[in-house]
């Protein structure tokens, strides 16, 4: 049976499929190829999904569910600062859930409620059980995220074969049915995500180079900015209650379609009790409405080119994708930020699924797409943001950099800090600064079983791996004793666009200061190190220095510890050097008093055994 390809949207979702070759969106009873992502729960105990749930969210709006997709992945508290719902939420552990009257139900088991929807729908028009789908996500969604989608989709009882980002499923949908070179920007604006990638197409190989966005960016806020208009308008903006508000943002959506096509669109507006208000709205007035918060769009778009190296002259193309950009003004407004004309001669709505059918169809066994042209189409992501782990003095070790390319798996060796040391703590985090208390922590665990030794002898090999849908996972292996333990990668909420935003913008802003940091966290390491272990052996073998040397140690101790209380890494680093050596005699006579313990009472032929010399040389030296 075919696999699918399923747009799980904010606003709207659709399902595809590929046949005879290409790929096409498949339709509902009557002829839609698009389901609104609604859900609605009926008292009865129903439940109803897509167009007549979102018909119902103006009667019924306490017990219909919008949007859900923005707090897939998130906590309470995450939720309730974004502003952008107007449920009752609950947290329930690690669980985010909404109440419904008398239910409480998880924003996965909503999801899962479209996913079914769409696998009926699948599952009338090709005549048989489908269990396989790709489904997309935005970019920009973190592990979370996508863990919550994946189980979504197990949920509507889909074997999930590969999440696929939102804006690279665009990409491939062009790159078979247009150009198979290029260096294109995918500008993906849907009802509640923006995501924009700038990916290199060559011989039907999709790198994206970069990727940015706005998580929390889409038509739905325009349409709330019209909606608000309007109860004002209405004189209503105060006492409009959850009905009326549902009633504005339904006449904001079908203003803003209106708008696509004409210069001129009417709201209408229930007040409960007088007539109905009507207001007149020009193509120029929303435009100015929500010019304000299309601009947002500019800042990761910027940052996305950058990342990638290349100046919008250089791009071959712009990509449109998702319902918001349809407006004439997204479109000119896209054209004049990358100077070109964008491409969106394939359905925006649809090319997201589109894609996503093809990616499914290649990764199925009867694949069609392999068959023509070669049809070998692969897809290569990247990771949006750095992955590593804290070491010693709280610094972050970068194992894989933002925007590698993914699937990605790489080591790094670290060792032990103290003598005698026989467990370490792997702490995994992520983000672009040079401290871990500036990154965002993923996961702890422990690696128990090291051989104990002295300081920096053990090796202990860390591998981070990521997989084909991002999701991370992190091992570590003692490579003495051979003990190892891992950790997958399941936090339990998501970033928030400000998050991500302030992540990388702050790596910016704050470059010179986080490698100063870095410096001074590095020699104040080294210089602990170094004065634990010179403290070490004065307690043990003080007696072999003489009255000088003593005096000349214990004053670049002192004058050490008062550097490590500042911020000068240059100094504390020289010091370091200098303790190193008016030490260094010291240190030779403890070597050469170790050694002679360990040879007393030691006789030359037994220790010749040991090393291999021949018994009569042994015999004439002793």
């Amino acid at each position: 049976m075919k696999a699918i390809g399923i747009d799980l949207g904010t606003t709207n979702s659709l399902v595809a499929v590929v046949e005879g070759g290409r790929a096409r969106a498949l339709l509902d009873e009557a002829g839609d190829a698009i389901l609104p992502s609604a859900v609605h729960y009926h008292s009865s105990g129903d439940i109803v999904v897509g167009k007549t749930a979102r018909e119902n969210a103006t009667q019924y709006p306490e017990e219909t569910l919008l949007s859900v997709k923005r707090l897939i992945g998130r906590t309470k508290a995450e939720a309730e600062g974004s502003g952008l719902h107007n449920y009752v939420l609950e947290q329930d552990g690690s669980a985010l859930r909404i109440v419904v009257g008398d239910r409480r139900v998880t924003p996965i088991e909503v999801s899962a409620e479209i996913l079914k929807s769409l696998k009926s729908r699948a599952n009338d028009q090709l005549g048989g059980e489908i269990s396989k789908a790709v489904i997309t996500v935005p970019a920009y969604f973190d592990d979370a995220q996508r863990q919550a989608t994946r189980n979504a989709g197990r949920l509507a009882g889909l074997e999930v074969l590969r999440l696929v980002n939102e804006p690279t499923a665009a990409a491939l949908a062009y790159g078979l049915d247009k150009q198979r070179q290029g260096r294109f920007a995918v500008f993906d604006l849907g009802g509640g995500t923006f995501d924009i990638s700038i990916l290199d197409l060559v011989d039907g190989v999709f790198e994206v180079l970069s990727t940015g966005g706005d998580t929390q960016l889409g038509g739905d806020d325009f349409d709330t900015i019209v909606a608000t208009w309007l109860l004002e308008q209405a004189g209503l903006l105060e006492e409009a209650n959850a009905s009326q508000r549902r009633a504005a943002v339904v006449a904001a959506e079908a203003a803003k379609k209106q708008l696509t096509d004409n210069f001129q669109a009417e709201l209408r507006l229930n007040r409960e009790g007088q007539d109905d208000f009507v207001v007149q709205m020009s193509r120029d007035e929303y435009e100015h409405l929500i010019r304000p918060t299309l601009e947002r769009v500019q800042a990761p778009c910027r940052r996305a080119l950058g990342d990638a190296g290349i100046r919008p002259e250089q791009l071959d193309g712009v990509v449109l994708v998702g319902g918001s950009t349809r407006s004439p003004f997204v479109q000119r407004y896209v054209a004049e930020f990358f100077e070109k004309k964008p491409l969106c001669d394939i359905d925006p709505d649809e090319v997201v699924a589109l894609g996503a059918a093809s990616q499914a169809d290649l990764l199925s066994v009867d694949s069609e797409l392999r068959l023509i042209d070669g049809g070998d189409v692969l897809l290569l992501d990247v990771t949006p943001l750095s992955v590593g782990l804290e070491t010693m003095g709280g610094l972050a070790e970068k194992v894989i950099p933002r925007c590698s390319q993914i699937p990605a798996s790489r080591s790094q060796e670290f060792t032990t800090y103290q003598d005698g040391q026989t467990a370490m703590d792997i702490h995994v985090v992520q983000g672009e600064r040079e401290l871990v208390a500036d990154c965002r922590s993923l996961a702890r665990f422990q690696l128990i079983g090291i051989p104990p030794g002295p300081a920096g002898q053990a090796r202990v090999r860390v591998t981070f791996q990521i997989d084909a849908d991002g999701i991370l996972k992190v091992g570590a292996k003692d490579l003495t004793s051979g003990v190892e333990q891992s950790v997958n990668v399941e936090p339990t909420h998501g970033l928030t666009d400000a998050e991500v935003e302030g992540m990388l913008q702050a790596s910016l802003d704050f470059a010179e200061e986080d490698v100063n940091a870095r410096f001074l966290r590095t020699a104040q390491v080294e210089s602990e190190r170094a004065l634990s272990a010179i403290r070490t052996a004065l307690a043990s073998d003080a007696d072999l220095l003489t009255e000088e040397e003593n005096s000349v140690i214990h004053s670049v101790i002192d004058d050490l510890n008062t550097a490590n209380a500042g911020t000068d890494h240059r100094q504390i680093q020289d010091l370091t050097d200098l303790l190193d050596r008016v030490s260094s005699g010291f240190a030779h006579r403890r070597m050469e008093r170790a050694l002679a313990e360990g040879l007393k009472d030691t006789r030359v032929t037994d220790l010749a055994d040991e090393l291999g010399v021949d018994d009569d040389a042994a015999k004439k030296e002793e």
